[in-house]
Formats: structure tokens, sequence, C-alpha cells
């Protein structure tokens, strides 16, 4: 076990410590990591999250690079993974990597239920990635542009609940998720003791009211709730945020194209997360590439004793150098090397 201080912030100098163990972390990534905090020239660092806006690999990428966790049973499993933790002193929020996107949609307690246990939450949490940013653009999609798709029963249904709104779904939709984004933060900013319940209780009037005056539709106050209920399923918060931003997106092209463009756009975001690299690491690991040693602790998570005693979540492993894990440093680090 490898505990190294540096020294961040030509003010506050604020102690960072860099814990990995050693013969299980990769060597280049420990060095390319402490190159990197190396660099930083800011006058004081606060918090993890501004060393993790220095050392990410993409300076601008949309999803969380770097893994954030404030569980001590969660990065100490980390650390034996051969991934390398970074504490910032005063911040109870400690940084690790390298990541992949899969690995966000773990939870510690995975490991405390069995098998099948685990496995179900996984497809459950996988589902609900899915669902927090694909629904309101699919219901866009068919209201819109493919009725023939809908089942009578139900499209006569939607129509009915339609028939006062004067807004294309486009807009009733966008009302409803800008209005509950409002009640999100408004219940993160007020007293814990009464946030929750102003979140629930306002968007049970709001919605209800809105209704009621002919704004939106029945089903899309039901689209929207299974929406927001699915991002708080998703364990990393940064990760959650990341796909409601994704939503919007989706929501416009659905809007413009229908199908064909949530279909090319989840082709995009697909490409684009496939280019991202967390360290050197892809993104999509171990599915994109294809590591079929690793599939036994993604999605579906198999019995402990057919897994590595310390699977290596480095460049280094003989099933990785199939892939040229160059690191990939941010741009600051590129201009800085030409």
């Amino acid at each position: 076990m490898r505990v190294e201080k540096k020294k961040a912030g030509t003010i506050s100098n604020t102690d960072v410590v860099l814990m990995y163990l050693d013969g299980v972390a990769s060597e280049e990534i420990v060095s390319e990591i402490k190159k990197r905090l190396s660099k930083i020239e800011v006058d004081a660092v606060q918090s993890s999250n501004q060393i993790q806006a220095f050392i990410r690999d993409h300076s601008y990428a949309i999803v969380p690079l770097i893994g954030s966790s404030e569980r001590p049973d969660r990065i100490a499993a980390n650390i034996l993974e051969g991934k390398v933790a970074i504490i910032v002193d005063g911040n109870p929020f400690v940084l690790y990597g390298p990541i992949s996107m899969l690995s966000l949609l773990q939870a510690p307690d995975d490991y405390y239920d069995s098998m099948y246990i685990a496995t179900l939450l996984r497809l459950v949490r996988f589902i609900a990635l899915f669902a927090s940013f694909l629904l309101p653009s699919l219901y866009i999609a068919l209201t819109t542009f493919h009725q023939e798709m809908i089942p009578t029963a139900l499209a006569l249904s939607i129509a009915a609940g339609r028939e006062t709104v004067p807004f294309p779904a486009l807009i009733e939709t966008l009302f409803m998720e800008i209005t509950f984004e409002f009640l999100r933060e408004a219940g993160l900013r007020l007293p814990k003791a009464i946030g929750n319940t102003i979140s629930i209780v306002g968007a049970l009037v709001i919605g209800d009211a809105a209704v009621r005056a002919g704004f939106v539709s029945p089903l899309v106050i039901i689209i929207v709730s299974i929406t927001a209920i699915s991002s708080f399923i998703i364990p990393n918060y940064s990760l959650g945020v990341s796909f409601r931003i994704i939503r919007f997106a989706f929501i416009f092209l659905s809007a413009t194209f229908g199908f064909f463009g949530i279909v090319w756009g989840m082709l995009v975001l697909y490409l684009y997360l496939s280019s991202l690299r967390s360290f050197g690491y892809p993104y999509l690991a171990p599915h994109a590439p294809l590591f079929p040693q690793g599939l036994k602790d993604t999605i579906f998570r198999f019995p402990l004793f057919q897994q590595a005693k310390y699977p290596k979540f480095t460049v280094d492993q003989p099933s990785l150098k199939r892939f040229p894990g160059k690191l990939n440093p941010g741009k600051k680090y590129r201009q800085e090397e030409d």
C-alpha cells in the first residue's frame, strides 16, 4: 500500500494524497497522475472537484471520467482493483480512477448480497439509465410522427387526454421537465426538514393544476414522473446529472426527426462514449472494446469465486494489450508536449 503526499494551490498549500496498491496499479497510470497533479496551477484547492477538472483526459466531457465517493468501502474496493485514489485535505469526497461507465452503475451493496440480487439490481439500474433520457423523446416521437405505432385503444386515450391541450407535445414535455428541474433544485436548497415535502407536494399540486388547466396531458405527467424516478436510481450523482442534460438533446431530436433522430442520437452518443478515456482506459470497457474476462462483474455479477482475487483494472493486463491503451492527456498537456 503506497501513500504519497503532494501539495496543491500556491496560496492554500492543500495536502493531496495518492493511495494505490503497488504491483496491482499500473505504473504508467500512477506516473501520469503524478505528472498531471504536478502541473496544476491554481491559487487555492478547496474541493476534490477542482483537482478532477485539471487531471481528467477530456476537459469538456459531459460525463464523469473520474470516480468520486465518500464511502470508505467503495474506495478500498477500487484500490484493490488497481485504481488510484486521490484524497484532498478537508474534503469528504475521494477521487479514484481509471473508471468505466458501467462501474458507475455499480454500488458497494451489490457485494453484500447474493449474485442474483446484485444482478437484478444492476439490470434495474441499466434500464433506468435508458429510461432517464429516452422516455420523453419516445413520447414526443410517437405522438408527433408515428401515431400508427400506438395501439388503437391507447391512441384514443392519448387523444382524449390531449384534446384540451393547445400546445404540441414538445412544448408540454419541456414545460413539465423544466418545472420538475425547478422543484428538484428548490428541494436541495431548502432546509432538509421541508425540502422533500416541498418537492413532493409541489410536484403533485403543479401537475394536477396543469392538467386541470389544460396545459399538459395526464400522460406527460406520468412520463416525466417515471423519468425523474429513473434518474434517482442511478447510483452516481454526476452520471445522473449528465444524462439529464442529454435528455433535453434527445427531446429536440425526436421533435425534429422522430424515431430517426432518436436512432441517430443513440449512435452518436455511443460513438462519443466509446471515444472517451479515463487515464487511457476505454470508457465503455469491457464491452467496447470487448474484454471477456471483465464481463463477470459488469451488468451481471458472477459468483465471487469465479472472479480474480485482485481484478486489475489497468492497461497492464494481458487481456487489455489488444487495445492500444495510450494515455490521452487533456488539451492543456498535449499543447505543452507539442
